[in-house]
């Protein structure tokens, strides 16, 4: 069974950085893409980065391009989420997702994963 454990969550202000662990077990997962979305209050979930474990390869949404990475440790099993200059409208909670080779057309698309974490709360104060 797999099984994945966000922590890192938090209230940060404004142009800070806070990082988010993804904690996985059940599988080998360097045939997996793995994801985080969010959702912000009232709004629906969106697409926030991915990666191809294996290969490393790695997607951003726009709005996070070059302010957030998200990265492997493959000794510890866990994929991260590391978010700098943070701004209030970063402001959701964060879900972490995978499965095994997704295309790159659909890895933005949080329908097509199969599996998820129970989600971390992320407050980006103003």
């Amino acid at each position: 069974q797999v099984q994945l454990v966000e922590s890192g969550g938090g209230l940060v202000q404004a142009g800070g950085p806070l990082r988010s662990p993804c904690a996985a077990s059940g599988r080998t997962f360097n045939r997996e893409t793995m994801g985080w979305f969010r959702q912000p209050p009232g709004k629906e979930l969106g697409f926030v980065a991915a990666l191809r474990w294996g290969s490393g390869s790695t997607y951003y949404a726009d709005s996070v391009e070059g302010r957030f990475t998200i990265s492997t440790d493959n000794a510890k099993n866990t994929m991260y989420l590391q978010m700098k200059s943070l701004k209030p409208e970063d402001t959701a909670v964060y879900y972490c997702a995978g499965r095994n080779s997704l295309t790159i057309l659909t890895l933005r698309s949080a329908i097509a994963y199969e599996y998820w974490g129970q989600g971390t709360q992320v407050t980006v104060s103003s």
